[in-house]
């Protein structure tokens, strides 16, 4: 029987790159991969679809279904970290703490994006910073949004403002129209037609003044993990609807290669040190002594925790009107896995 020809679209990472190399294939797939940088990713499949399965942002993902955009998920996470400890402050705003955030004007690339999902998480429910005590400043356009296509307003409550069209995450920083972002996501990226940041040179002024949020982000990462029990996940894989409708075994297929390439990926740890660990590549022993032998987990019945907390703070922050069962967004043969 001919094998179902099937475009894919995803980050290449350690845990990708033995599927979108061919090194690993699907059983029953000829898969023809696009590599693609997320923020260009979920801004093409949101609007156009153009894509039959590939990498999508959590967040967006349960706004779109909410919105009749049809997807059926895989529990395989290509990537997790704590997101909340990329943030950087001006240290001329008066913030020394994640507690002096209050009244204080925060950055972001995208508003729905799972990273900006989970930084408002945690300054809540971890640091007590409300997230309606905080103006928030998104950088993407509305043209470039992952929010355009389901018509994304800010929550009712909400202090939103764009910037505009001459700053980035940095620039803005460095001059202190914002006093806290994400500031060196762009850094080493790879350009993408989304994030303005990664398009411009970088932003000049006084680095130096920026200071991490979270000085020793091993102690933080503990600090989460012993009060948690995991490392927040902001991407997971997709099939779209009308393919799982015609290829219902499509996602169980893709599930298994998935994890075939994460092990495979695990394998090589210890000789290559892959850049998708947590911490990064200099810090291979205090990755494990946080997170275990395998800290990039797959399946559902092992990250509960993790997708029930990232299913009620879409909740909470008003990004979804109602909150569906976690098994909801998986196809119902990896649901229970």
């Amino acid at each position: 029987m001919a094998k179902v020809r099937l475009s894919l679209v995803s980050a290449r990472n350690d845990w990708t790159a033995p599927l979108l190399s061919g090194e690993v294939e699907p059983q029953g797939v000829e898969l023809v991969p696009t590599i693609s940088d997320p923020s260009e990713t979920f801004w093409r499949q949101l609007n156009h679809g153009v894509f039959e399965a590939g990498e999508m942002s959590i967040a967006s993902f349960l706004i779109a279904r909410e919105h009749g955009i049809e997807m059926v998920g895989i529990p395989a996470f290509p990537g997790r970290r704590f997101m909340h400890t990329e943030l950087y402050y001006h240290e001329d705003s008066g913030i020394t703490t994640p507690e002096t955030l209050t009244g204080k004007r925060i950055g972001v690339a995208e508003y729905q994006q799972t990273a900006s999902l989970w930084t408002r998480g945690i300054l809540e429910h971890d640091f007590g910073v409300s997230q309606y005590d905080l103006t928030w400043v998104m950088e993407r356009p509305e043209e470039l949004s992952h929010g355009g296509p389901t018509g994304f307003q800010p929550p009712p409550g909400i202090k939103f403002e764009r910037m505009t069209d001459g700053d980035t995450l940095d620039t803005a920083l460095l001059a202190r129209r914002i006093d806290v972002a994400p500031a060196m996501r762009a850094i080493g990226r790879e350009p993408n037609l989304v994030d303005r940041a990664t398009l411009r040179p970088r932003a000049t002024g006084d680095w130096s003044k920026l200071k991490p949020l979270f000085p020793d982000r091993i102690a933080e990462a503990r600090r989460f993990v012993t009060a948690h029990g995991y490392v927040p996940a902001n991407h997971f894989f997709v099939v779209r609807g009308d393919v799982h409708e015609r290829y219902p075994w499509l996602a169980f297929n893709l599930y298994r290669a998935l994890l075939e390439a994460k092990e495979k990926a695990a394998a090589r740890v210890v000789a290559s040190l892959p850049a998708a660990l947590v911490f990064g590549r200099e810090y291979l022993a205090e990755t494990r002594a946080v997170l275990g032998d395998d800290p990039f987990t797959y399946g559902v019945e092992a990250n509960l925790p993790m997708l029930n907390d990232a299913l009620d703070f879409t909740f909470e922050q008003g990004l979804i009107k109602e909150r569906p069962d976690v098994h909801s967004m998986f196809a119902p043969e990896l649901g229970t896995l």
